[in-house]
């Protein structure tokens, strides 16, 4: 692939639902309807149990400021105490100091649109829609975030959403 990814794993969680879908969302009115409960504590959950078995050193977060913004579990402080969890929680892990990076954490939007543009990062294989599909709709948020970060920071979205 293109990233130089070695092994690719799918794992499907369909209990997962989106608040949304849950009592109509009026248990979550404070938060967007595509909003699922501890999502992200999940998959670095996995992520760490897949870091455990390779051996990894590492597990890597693209998170960015904005993100901190509306979720709570990608917080600097969720991440301090996730670290501490997994390494109390394996010990392999935790002797080898796996350590979780998100170099991206004090970056906005449009910081990181820049960035992977100056890298040559092929945006026109990245995904920013809450929908399935073959391709993105243009009309839920995180389609209009992503026209919203590509224009402040005046790099051409190929994916024409805007």
């Amino acid at each position: 692939m293109l990233a130089g990814v070695e092994e690719h794993r799918i794992v499907e969680i369909p209990q997962l639902k989106e608040v949304g879908d849950m009592d109509g969302g009026r248990s979550f009115r404070d938060l967007p309807p595509t909003y699922i409960p501890m999502r992200n504590g999940i998959f670095y959950s996995l992520a760490a149990s897949y870091a455990e078995e390779v051996g990894a050193h590492y597990i890597i977060g693209g998170h960015n400021r904005e993100d901190a913004e509306v979720f709570l579990d990608t917080t600097p402080a969720f991440f301090e105490s996730l670290q501490k969890a997994i390494w109390a929680g394996s010990r392999r892990l935790g002797e080898g100091r796996m350590t979780i990076l998100r170099p991206l954490q004090l970056r906005s939007k449009a910081d990181v649109v820049r960035l992977a543009a100056s890298l040559g990062v092929p945006l026109d294989h990245t995904w920013s829609c809450y929908r399935e599909g073959r391709r993105h709709c243009g009309e839920c948020e995180g389609c209009t975030k992503r026209a919203r970060a590509f224009s402040e920071a005046g790099v051409s979205d190929p994916l024409h959403l805007a």
